[in-house]
């Protein structure tokens, strides 16, 4: 397997490095508590989903993470198999994406998704799917809506996919 390390850049030029989590093991508990804060989500549930990266190198699941230069998390996403809808032939799913706010609008998301891709292509998969209900921000990201979904919750979802790129 080839070890994607990538640094990432804002708009005013701040670099930051996307950390995969499957390979430095020893980001996984602050990853996992600030993906909790961000989501809602028990932090055992994300400890346990990164403990799964880790011990499954090259497949699913897998968490990534930015970081600035005084090793603070900027944005993080992930690459489950389901994100909690009936589709379970649709795999895997990328969820969780998150950029602090004071990072916005600096296309540190799409570079994170990209590098998503990139490790997915690298990692044999042609395909990356996710469900959303935001509007227009994935299609600028180069993702195409697939079709609606009913998630876990019996609601209505978007469902975009896109190629990994190799």
């Amino acid at each position: 397997m080839i070890e994607l390390i990538e640094y990432i850049k804002s708009k005013d030029a701040y670099e930051m490095k996307v950390i995969k989590i499957s390979t430095h093991s020893d980001h996984k508990e602050k990853a996992a508590l600030w993906f909790s804060q961000q989501w809602h989500i028990p932090y055992e549930a994300y400890l346990e989903s990164m403990t799964g990266a880790i011990d499954q190198l090259n497949h699913v699941p897998e968490w990534y993470i930015a970081v600035d230069e005084n090793q603070n998390i900027v944005a993080g996403a992930g690459v489950i198999d389901n994100d909690f809808h009936q589709r379970t032939d649709l795999t895997p799913n990328l969820c969780a994406l998150f950029v602090e706010p004071q990072y916005r609008r600096q296309h540190l998301a799409k570079q994170l998704l990209d590098f998503a891709r990139r490790d997915y292509a690298n990692k044999g998969f042609k395909k990356l799917y996710l469900i959303t209900d935001l509007n227009d921000f994935y299609e600028k990201c180069g993702w195409i809506f697939l079709t609606m979904v009913i998630t876990n919750d019996g609601e209505p979802m978007k469902m975009y996919e896109t190629q990994t790129i190799s």
